[in-house]
């Protein structure tokens, strides 16, 4: 069945680029709507026996990525970004590997859902009860070929605000340590990527020795993709145990805005195994929910270089400095707590 949806989202694109180099404008998703309804009744019958809710979120899939290129456009000529956001793609059928339930479509009982459209019932785990009013309800194919079903739903108050200590910190991200605080705490991160590549290794070369497309290949990628699953699984779940701990112990959390991009450029996969915007995104997500402060500071703060007890600005450090005495006041300073110092410093002054 989501093949089938691949099918839509792959005639979807084709007219749109089609539609621009005729007219030499987009089609509007309302346009494609009413033309997908026509396309039921005239040359693609078998479209109607899906349901009409999955295939409109096709259209508002493409939609929605064209609202984003545009807004992209405006915000990169009002200089509010550096990001380019391209015009959609068409998906290859290995990578369009979901569909989304509105609010039919589908029969729920407990633990049992029907796709009325196939009329089968599917039995799913369900590990916590459902809370609030269902709005939709996505199934995802995993490149595992296991498949997940996901409930977005609204009126749901689980936010447990922790206490308040009154406590602020700020955190300088590198790769020897993955977070290094303003009081000299070190972090360092578990690198499940480096402790699975041997396995990895292993297994892409057991790959690579496959016919590509026989069932040995499916099962040797079904395998390779089973450990980067784990691996991802391994940090994410680190990851929130690190940002539950951090909304535990303070109140104001401060960090830089980085560009990750160009460090992977330099250092390669030991950024990738970090995934720091990935901690990012999950702290501030922790911190919205326990009512604690998340703040961030533009990229261009100066926060290694000046000395974070007079404020001189040493030109002459390089990257391989790890200790250095200011030339000014005589303070001795490991090189990432001085950052983070002048990290928490800069937060607290926009928080």
């Amino acid at each position: 069945m989501i093949d089938d949806m691949w099918g839509i989202h792959l005639h979807i694109m084709l007219l749109a680029r089609r539609y621009r180099r005729m007219f030499g404008k987009d089609i509007s998703a309302y346009r494609l709507k009413r033309h997908i309804a026509k396309l039921k009744k005239r040359t693609k019958p078998q479209w109607a026996d899906l349901p009409s809710q999955v295939v409109q979120d096709v259209v508002l899939r493409y939609g929605k990525s064209q609202d984003a290129f545009f807004q992209n456009k405006k915000d990169r000529k009002a200089g509010k970004t550096q990001r380019k956001v391209g015009r959609p793609k068409i998906k290859p059928r290995h990578k369009y590997n979901s569909m989304t339930f509105t609010q039919a479509g589908y029969t729920l009982e407990d633990n049992r859902i029907k796709i009325n459209c196939i009329d089968t019932w599917f039995s799913f785990h369900k590990h916590r009860e459902i809370e609030g009013i269902i709005k939709t309800i996505t199934i995802k194919r995993d490149r595992c070929g296991d498949y997940w079903i996901y409930f977005s739903c609204e009126n749901v108050d689980d936010s447990k605000p922790k206490s308040k200590t009154g406590k602020s910190a700020g955190f300088d991200y590198g790769n020897k340590t993955f977070l290094t605080s303003d009081a000299g705490e070190k972090i360092d991160s578990p690198q499940f990527l480096k402790q699975s590549l041997k396995t990895l290794r292993s297994l892409n070369k057991a790959l690579s020795r496959k016919v590509k497309g026989s069932n040995n290949w499916y099962r040797a990628a079904r395998a390779l993709a089973r450990l980067h699953r784990k691996i991802a699984r391994q940090r994410t779940d680190w990851q929130w145990k690190l940002a539950d701990e951090l909304c535990t112990t303070f109140d104001t959390l401060c960090f830089e805005t980085l560009n990750l991009d160009g460090m992977k450029r330099l250092w390669g996969r030991k950024v990738s195994d970090h995934a720091f915007y990935q901690f990012l995104q999950i702290l501030e997500q922790k911190c919205a929910k326990h009512g604690k402060t998340f703040v961030q500071i533009g990229r261009w703060t100066a926060t290694t270089k000046p000395c974070s007890n007079c404020g001189y600005h040493n030109k002459e450090l390089s990257l391989s400095d790890r200790q250095w005495t200011c030339p000014d006041c005589g303070s001795h300073h490991d090189r990432d707590v001085n950052a983070a110092i002048n990290i928490k410093r800069a937060g607290l002054e926009t928080a």
